[in-house]
């Protein structure tokens, strides 16, 4: 009777987030956030991380910094991290945050809030968002020079050229997710390419994998995409004009999207139904 039950808990949990096709807002942050540009969920802290651009994308003006919000959206932190130039995605790894900013992969020690190393991606020009695969190395995207680097033992070298406007990147079952312009595409660990869907209306910035193996996709213009495993895709979000969704971050226990708004200095969490 437990393993029918818990078989029946599976098929029951699957179904629901295989339907999960429209989000509902939860809160919205009330504290001015200069120019979020990603969020990330960390379980074990309860707390979200907020890098905040706060000034131009391709700058180095030692604006940025990285924000905390609680799980309700109030303020954890405002300057957390402060003196960077412009971060962007972000990755956690045990007690390291790394950080995508500008042309260097950052090393931040989370709880001494500090950070402890830095390692330069060479001819980068605007990194973009970061992975983790499971033996610690790193993926990290460059949206302008189209290229994704890998990053190991401090060291950095290309993994992937002529990835058109690589931006959103996930790693998963030994393979990497890319958001390359309008397309979502896979690549296995010998780096041949799969197209599981294209024409997205604006091009691709956050991306999240959920455990169903299908997708939620924001691109940064104001729209978020759900994409199933065969390439289906429902739009289940259009705020342009109003404002930006950029890099997403998610909450699987919850099963709730974080939103930076980018423009509009906010942080908005949805509930994916």
């Amino acid at each position: 009777m437990k393993i029918y039950s818990f078989i029946l808990f599976i098929a029951l949990t699957s179904s629901y987030i295989a339907k999960a096709q429209s989000l509902q807002q939860i809160w919205k942050s009330e504290e001015k956030l200069h120019v979020p540009e990603s969020v990330l969920f960390d379980s074990g802290s309860k707390t979200l991380f907020v890098s905040l651009i706060d000034g131009e994308a391709g700058k180095k003006d030692g604006k940025g910094g990285i924000a905390l919000l609680n799980l309700d959206g109030s303020l954890k932190n405002a300057n957390w991290i402060s003196g960077l130039n412009a971060p962007k995605g972000m990755a956690l790894d045990k007690n390291i945050l790394y950080v995508a900013d500008i042309d260097k992969v950052l090393e931040i020690d989370i709880r001494k809030a500090k950070v402890i190393a830095s390692t330069p991606i060479p001819d980068a020009v605007f990194l973009n968002d970061l992975t983790i695969d499971d033996n610690g190395n790193l993926y990290v995207s460059d949206t302008r020079t189209n290229k994704i680097h890998y990053i190991s033992k401090g060291k950095s070298s290309i993994y992937l050229e002529n990835v058109t406007a690589a931006n959103g990147i996930k790693y998963a079952g030994k393979e990497l997710y890319v958001l390359a312009d309008t397309e979502l595409i896979k690549f296995n660990s010998k780096k041949e390419k799969v197209i599981i869907t294209t024409g997205l209306e604006k091009s691709g910035d956050g991306l999240e994998l959920l455990q169903n193996g299908d997708f939620i996709v924001s691109c940064w213009a104001g729209i978020i995409y759900y994409v199933k495993q065969n390439g289906e895709k429902t739009k289940i979000l259009d705020v342009i004009g109003t404002m930006n969704t950029a890099d997403i971050g998610y909450n699987k226990v919850g099963n709730i999207i974080y939103v930076p708004t980018f423009n509009a200095n906010s942080v908005i969490a949805y509930k994916l139904h």
